[in-house]
């Protein structure tokens, strides 16, 4: 399982994901197809599986990243310096996060609780920020941040800004989070 994990993972260094394919993932292991079916379930369950590892890793070093803060905002800032940073330096892992498709299916467990780590982190940064009690107001506050953040780092990471080298993605996410955290001083 991890052998397969770290040869798409190296793949992924270069390439993006719609370049792979089961057969080329057992090839580059010596596998047959087959085998990697038997052990993963499916080639989304394999991709998913790289989804989660991705995740992993974004978390760690969001947690990493927020640990040198000393405020709630600051916390914030870091944590969205860090997504902007961790897709410029994985673009293809970062982009399989998001273009990677169930076809359908239910999310597995374990991949729901990945998610609800990264997004419990963001959570309990708003909650310390804002005060607030309400779950959903602080779910809302945090979706709208995430949702900012991600555009301006989609946006960054395809060269799509169309904006001299002065407005990057870095100064868009501060004056998004210096202009949207302002009513909570």
């Amino acid at each position: 399982m991890e052998l397969a994990l770290d040869n798409v993972s190296a793949f992924l260094e270069d390439q993006p994901h719609h370049n792979l394919s089961l057969r080329k993932v057992a090839g580059m292991i010596g596998y047959v197809p087959s085998t990697l079916i038997n052990v993963f379930g499916s080639y989304d369950l394999l991709l998913l599986a790289m989804v989660g590892k991705t995740l992993d890793m974004l978390t760690s070093e969001a947690k990493e990243a927020m640990a040198a803060t000393s405020s709630p905002r600051a916390a914030i800032h870091a944590l969205a310096h860090c997504y902007l940073d961790f897709a410029r330096q994985n673009p293809y892992r970062w982009q399989l996060i998001f273009q990677h498709s169930m076809s359908g299916q239910a999310l597995p467990d374990w991949q729901n609780r990945r998610i609800s780590l990264l997004t419990d982190v963001l959570e309990t940064q708003v909650r310390a920020l804002t005060n607030l009690d309400d779950a959903r107001e602080v779910q809302t506050i945090s979706r709208v941040l995430w949702a900012g953040v991600h555009g301006i780092t989609l946006l960054a990471v395809d060269n799509k800004l169309f904006a001299d080298d002065s407005l990057s993605g870095a100064a868009l996410i501060d004056n998004l989070l210096d202009n949207y955290l302002a009513r909570w001083n």
